[in-house]
């Protein structure tokens, strides 16, 4: 029987806590290549992350998962409703407007200590699509960024330094 992902017994995800979320696609399929599909899935998680009270500091929707770092923004926030909310909305609008089914059922989630860590894992996010070998650049990937603040502000942020080339263009 395989080993599914476990929340941490001793925390109940409730209050101003950051986390890194990371959720796969079904089956591992590349559904985030394209910018409608994309947009279909982002316009939940903003509105669902509203609803509950979660800011997404960082997001990169690689072709067949999506990181986020996202941070609790009142005391009743509850992370286990905001995965369960937005991951079920975004998989009824994907369906609903493409005909596939969205999400594996689990996904990960890490709790992060504190602003240098969650520093790390923001970065992480951004330059997964260097890691990846889809791009050469943050910039060259169109999907990613922040709910609040531009691209190049987050990269600033993050300490990422591109070329003066890179910036101009």
């Amino acid at each position: 029987m395989p080993e599914y992902p476990r929340h941490l017994a001793t925390f109940d995800y409730v209050g101003v806590f950051a986390y890194f979320l990371t959720f796969c696609t079904f089956e591992r399929s590349r559904l985030f290549i394209a910018a409608d599909f994309v947009a279909i899935v982002h316009e939940q998680f903003l509105r669902v992350g509203r609803v509950h009270g979660f800011q997404i500091d960082a997001y990169c929707y690689m072709p067949d998962h999506l990181h986020l770092v996202v941070t609790a923004q009142r005391s009743d926030s509850d992370l286990k409703q905001f995965v369960t909310t937005a991951k079920q909305s975004a998989g009824f609008c994907f369906k609903r407007a493409i005909g596939q089914r969205l999400w594996q059922r689990y996904g990960y989630e890490r709790v992060l200590r504190n602003e240098a860590e969650k520093i790390g894992f923001m970065r992480y996010v951004v330059e997964n699509p260097l890691r990846g070998e889809l791009v050469e650049s943050p910039l060259d990937y169109p999907f990613w960024g922040s709910s609040t603040c531009s691209r190049e502000e987050l990269l600033e942020y993050l300490g990422i330094v591109l070329s003066d080339s890179r910036r101009a263009g």
